[in-house]
């Protein structure tokens, strides 16, 4: 990449700093999300948070099956609520207890592993070992009680919400402990790093978990004794007033307990969100965006192949440089009889890029919703089959019975005509509602991403083309419409949609992102003056400048408009001449930025010393434009320049949903770094994968001349891994789980860092030499 004076900008970290090569600008320190294996993800962040989430509750259960005997005596035909217990021997008291001191100190291990207090080499063997000890112990304790420990006639006897509790939590712990054993051999194996990838809210919710869990344990025990409840019905109680269902079966019946209800409800109901918003963090944040980047993967390796073997992969392959393809001069379908240049070339890979992306998008979404509906299908259909077993002795409950009162549950609307009072059935529905709660949360998430957005999609195209007609115009509108009821059928390729970016065909009434904030801060400005009555000198000075500053801000926009479609004029009738760029077409007319204007690198460009007409703008961004600037030759200029778009790309990660950039703006960005899309040197065709086609399919890429696959040496017998690319193979900056506007920070960031580091050697060296003379 060469700037206006000749001299190669890319090399200005190089030059100054010796050991700035050994990184490459595109491919240093990338995110390989989308080659990993899914399965490894799970087990390095997805494992962990679950264990971190149900081990406490495992804990929890454990305290409840510690509090009260295991066995009840029961006339046949009462309420349960009144059985009497029987005590628990003391040999079973004491190995309960002793499981679960083993069980919190496990716990304790993960959550400081997790907040980084305890390295990971301790904390994993002392969780794994301390699960699956409580785990065992409480197998050994429950199958004693129901086998040795059983007391005849059985039909007087039941067994109380503690032993079912101690189930529960024993299957738990087992679950738990599976999960951190395939995280620690994981790491062990060297499949991923001894420590868990967490952001910093996921690493609390292991400690949110805890807090809830207490609150609703301590909270029980409160109105277990002001309401004279039995404390594993207040425990129910408990977790069905947090969870919002309120069935209505206990309710406080005292003046103090209805006070108290108050607060307890409120604090606890924001602690349970607090808890299920950071699940669906990790399932529909961390997890989308890493089953995004495993789709695109798969997609585009389908489309390759696809190309290959059709023949249509000429788009694919570099027009010229050391990566051509040496039969590409003997095909008809060749870029030379086509005309596009490497620019262009590029500019179709990147749209065809943007295709693939979009289909992955589109499959996961309806994935998730498939996962997660078929998840909370299952926990309803099955919860009720468990419902009906566990009340058919006492309410002689049918199946439907049981179905719908798990859909009451689940959706929270709680009647509390069907609500269970077996001691069974009371502890199944505290632990199933922990797993269904947050499972319906996340199914209502996905189905908004899918099916609700279809919906409000069709409501707006529909309104645009009736009574909300947009900025495209009517016309477009209409096309836009047909296309969406079309599936993409009609109009596909005559609607174009205005870019997010300041380099790409937007209208020239439009603003940038950034013009339009200083455009409503300007607004506020003013109407906060007016509404003040700022009738000073100061306040009419103000005015004054702003109004001046909008005129001439609107002149250079206008002539920079004039000036582009000038520009396009002269090529469209041929006289290239009069341009100064003869034999170039318009995305290779670079022109060069400064803070106060713009001129062009060529002797005839307008702002020549030839030519008295000079073009300026305020900022860069404001003029959409199918041409790059180039770098300023100065490198304080390059510098102020890489500072300017640090900060819009900072601007750029606040965006919701996240910022898509064009392909000028990807240009304009690579050519920063120091990579340039005109130079077919630095690109080469996508490698074609043989794993996951058919036998036919690799039969036939075989078969091909010139077939190159993941593992082959290029035809020049360069190696594979030297640092070209291209848009739509594994080096692509829009591969990966990385949104676009932090993998353009980071290299941005890396560049000025190697450029500032050079600048401060040359200081240093100068200074040096001075001194020694």
């Amino acid at each position: 990449m060469n700037d206006a004076s000749g001299e190669a900008v890319g090399d200005h970290a190089q030059a100054l700093e010796p050991d700035s090569h050994h990184i490459h600008p595109i491919h240093g320190g990338d995110d390989q999300a989308h080659l990993d294996p899914s399965r490894w993800w799970f087990a390095s962040a997805a494992f962990p948070m679950i264990a971190g989430t149900l081990g406490p509750v495992a804990s929890a259960f454990s305290i409840c099956a510690l509090v009260r005997p295991w066995r009840q005596s029961y006339k046949p035909g009462s309420n349960p609520d009144y059985a009497t217990y029987i005590a628990d021997p003391v040999w079973l008291t004491a190995i309960n207890a002793v499981q679960l001191a083993i069980a919190i100190i496990a716990n304790l291990a993960l959550l400081l592993n997790m907040t980084r207090r305890l390295r990971f080499s301790i904390a994993q063997p002392i969780t794994i070992v301390g699960w699956y000890i409580s785990s065992i112990a409480l197998v050994v304790l429950t199958a004693t009680a129901s086998g040795p420990l059983l007391i005849q006639p059985t039909d007087r006897h039941i067994w109380s919400q503690a032993f079912y509790y101690g189930i529960y939590s024993a299957i738990l712990y087992l679950i738990v402990g599976s999960l951190m054993l395939v995280t620690f051999m994981g790491a062990h194996l060297g499949r991923y790093e001894k420590d868990f990838k967490l952001t910093p809210s996921q690493r609390t919710l292991m400690l949110q978990t805890i807090m809830f869990l207490m609150y609703l344990l301590i909270g029980a025990l409160v109105f277990s004794n002001i309401e004279g409840w039995d404390y594993l019905d207040a425990v129910y109680w408990s977790a069905v007033t947090l969870f919002t269902v309120g069935f209505g079966d206990f309710y406080a019946t005292t003046t103090l307990g209805r006070a108290l209800l108050m607060p307890y409800a409120l604090v606890g109901i924001i602690s349970l969100g607090l808890v299920i918003g950071s699940i669906r963090s990790l399932v529909l944040d961390r997890g989308r965006r890493r089953f995004d980047a495993r789709l695109v993967e798969k997609k585009r390796r389908t489309m390759i192949r696809r190309m290959t073997l059709k023949g249509n992969d000429e788009i694919l392959k570099p027009v010229g440089g050391r990566h051509a393809d040496p039969m590409q001069h003997l095909s008809e379908s060749s870029h030379a009889s086509t005309g596009l240049t490497e620019l262009e070339r590029r500019e179709e890979e990147f749209k065809l890029m943007r295709k693939i992306q979009e289909d992955a998008a589109r499959r996961r979404r309806w994935y998730s919703l498939a996962i997660s509906g078929s998840t909370w299908m299952v926990l309803w259909l099955v919860g009720a089959k468990i419902f009906q077993e566990c009340e058919i002795t006492y309410q002689g409950w049918t199946y439907f019975d049981a179905f719908y009162f798990a859909f009451c549950s689940l959706t929270t609307i709680g009647y509390g005509d069907k609500t269970p009072i077996s001691n069974s059935g009371k502890s199944f529905w505290v632990f199933w509602a922990l797993l269904a709660l947050p499972t319906m949360t996340v199914l209502i998430s996905n189905a908004g991403d899918t099916i609700v957005k279809g919906i409000r999609d069709a409501t707006d195209q529909v309104a645009m083309v009736t009574i909300l007609p947009g900025d495209r115009g009517f016309r477009k509108d209409l096309k836009l419409f047909f296309k969406m009821i079309s599936c993409g059928t009609l109009f596909s390729e005559e609607i174009e949609e205005a870019p997010l970016g300041f380099l790409g065909d937007a209208q020239r009434q439009e603003y940038s992102d950034t013009d339009n904030d200083v455009e409503r801060s300007l607004e506020k400005d003013q109407a906060d003056l007016e509404k003040e009555g700022a009738t000073t000198a100061a306040g009419r000075a103000k005015r004054e400048r702003d109004a001046e500053d909008e005129e001439k801000h609107r002149g250079r926009v206008d002539d920079n408009a004039a000036s582009e479609a000038s520009t396009k004029r002269l090529i469209k009738f041929g006289d290239e001449s009069k341009l100064g760029t003869k034999n170039k077409p318009p995305s290779q007319q670079a022109i060069k930025v400064h803070q106060g204007g713009v001129s062009s690198g060529s002797p005839g460009s307008p702002s020549s010393p030839n030519n008295p007409i000079q073009l300026k703008m305020t900022r860069t961004p404001s003029i959409p434009r199918n041409t790059l600037p180039d770098i300023p030759s100065s490198k304080a200029e390059y510098h102020v320049t890489l500072i300017e778009e640090i900060g819009r790309v900072m601007e750029h990660l606040k965006a919701h949903p996240p910022r898509k950039y064009t392909f000028w703006e990807w240009a304009w960005y690579l050519r920063l770094i120091g990579e340039d899309e005109n130079d077919a040197n630095q690109h080469r065709k996508p490698l074609t994968h043989l794993h996951g086609g058919s036998r036919k399919e690799k039969r036939l890429l075989l078969a091909l001349p010139h077939f190159r696959h993941r593992g082959s040496k290029n035809n020049d017998g360069e190696d594979d891994r030297h640092p070209s690319w291209s848009w739509v193979d594994s080096r692509s900056p829009l591969m990966g789980s990385q949104e676009e506007a932090e993998w353009i920070l980071e290299k941005l960031t890396r560049r000025l860092t190697e450029e500032l580091k050079g600048v401060s050697r040359v200081e240093r060296r100068k200074s040096h030499d001075h001194s020694h003379r």
